[in-house]
């Protein structure tokens, strides 16, 4: 018979204190700039820039006068343009008026290259959209007035030489370049915002991903998603970014039917992209299951790959959701073979780093920027297309040599090496179940 004044054991304590789940803060509820002596929320950017770019779009309507326009290849610039594009026929620009110019593959529109490629085409107004800038001469010989509509990262006076600019990098949340230009545009016609909406909401997406809340400061849209479904647009966003990523860079086929689409329904029945999206995915399944390597100090994971198709950013986002570490702050994917002798390098912030805010927040092109700041020689090296883009999805095309110091630099590979002789010292062979290519599955 059991004691009555026996107490029952309490549970025992449980000892592994369960981990804090991830909270990455809502892209909208970053903190807004306001303006100093109103206290208004100054975005998606200054309304100067806006009101400068307002003035040059209507100006060149009137001008009736030879236009190019210079939009970045993925779903987000390729949207800009058709929105620029549809909001000049709209205000009675002929068509025959308007060209478009894709700078070659693994080439951009501050190369000295595609300056005499636009300077030939003799253009009274150029509009360059989603391209990034850095300060450089005129993008044109001959006379002309030139816009830069952008969201990355540009430094003090990092534009073109005399070109006006509306940018929303410092307006945060940093609103696309397609949602800008939509900004810019919709009010300047009252038949625009049907033909438009839709293109800025297939940028944003294509951009910010498929899961962002379009709450304030960013527009109502519930009805342009009542008429165009979300999953329709999310689906034309793989779609439009194929070609770019082919080893053909098909882009016109992507811009073709961007422009001409009247509805995302459109670009999910074009066949071309279809053909490129099934390219690009095979190829992607091919490298994905590249294992990383880490830095001496464990915070940055580098894949190395080789392929003619630009698959990389596409394996870096997708390693960066997927390896878990406390340590691990970038992702990065070194493609070696998509252009003859260089090394295309994409860059994104681990999942488990994406929630730090302040001064611990991650910058991505400040910790490639300080990797190399001690090394001026190398810096100069790398040259001005060496950590581009934007702070938190940034990258690069530098040459082989100068990859393969930056990575010295790094120490990738080194933390490997230590493990290993630790593991010898102690004399007991390491026993590992889970390796890394674990992560993804062949589908």
């Amino acid at each position: 018979m059991s004691n009555p004044l026996k107490r029952k054991a309490a549970p025992a304590a449980d000892t592994k204190s369960k981990k804090q789940k991830l909270s990455i803060p809502e892209y909208h509820l970053t903190p807004s700039r306001r303006d100093e002596e109103s206290g208004e929320i100054v975005w998606p950017a200054p309304k100067e820039q806006i009101e400068i770019a307002r003035e040059m779009i209507q100006e060149c309507v009137k001008a009736q006068t030879a236009v190019l326009i210079i939009p970045d290849k993925d779903a987000d610039g390729l949207s800009s343009g058709a929105i620029l594009h549809h909001t000049l026929t709209s205000l009675g620009l002929s068509p025959s008026l308007i060209s478009v110019y894709f700078p070659p593959k693994g080439s951009n529109v501050h190369d000295v290259s595609t300056r005499e490629c636009i300077s030939a085409k003799s253009p009274s107004y150029i509009f360059v959209l989603d391209q990034g800038s850095q300060k450089s001469p005129a993008l044109s010989d001959p006379p002309h007035q030139c816009l830069i509509i952008d969201h990355h990262f540009a430094e003090e006076g990092g534009f073109p030489e005399g070109a006006a600019f509306c940018t929303a990098h410092d307006c945060p949340p940093v609103a696309t370049s397609s949602l800008l230009t939509y900004h810019i545009c919709s009010p300047l016609h009252p038949d625009l915002d049907e033909k438009i909406s839709w293109l800025a909401a297939l940028g944003t997406h294509g951009d910010l991903g498929t899961t962002l809340k379009w709450q304030p400061p960013f527009p109502d849209m519930t009805s342009t998603f009542k008429q165009h479904p979300k999953k329709a647009i999310n689906d034309a966003v793989s779609l439009v970014n194929a070609p770019r990523r082919t080893s053909a860079y098909n882009v016109e086929d992507a811009w073709s039917a961007v422009l001409l689409a009247t509805d995302p329904a459109s670009i999910l029945a074009d066949k071309k992209l279809r053909d490129a999206s099934f390219e690009v995915r095979r190829e992607i399944e091919r490298c994905t299951h590249t294992p990383p390597k880490f830095s001496a100090d464990a915070t940055i994971a580098v894949l190395t790959i080789s392929s003619a198709a630009q698959v990389h950013p596409v394996i870096a986002t997708r390693w960066s959701g997927h390896l878990k570490s406390d340590k691990l702050e970038i992702v990065m994917c070194a493609n070696e073979g998509y252009l003859p002798d260089m090394v295309n390098f994409s860059c994104r912030v681990a999942k488990g780093a994406r929630a730090r805010i302040g001064e611990e927040k991650i910058d991505i092109i400040k910790r490639l920027e300080s990797i190399v700041a001690n090394d001026g020689d190398l810096r100069e090296r790398l040259g001005k297309n060496f950590a581009r883009g934007h702070k938190e999805a940034s990258g690069g095309i530098v040459k082989k040599p100068e990859w393969e110091e930056f990575k010295k630099l790094m120490g990738v590979g080194e933390n490997t090496r230590k493990k290993a002789e630790g593991t010898e010292k102690k004399g007991k062979p390491a026993s590992q179940k889970n390796t890394l290519t674990n992560y993804f599955t062949r589908s």
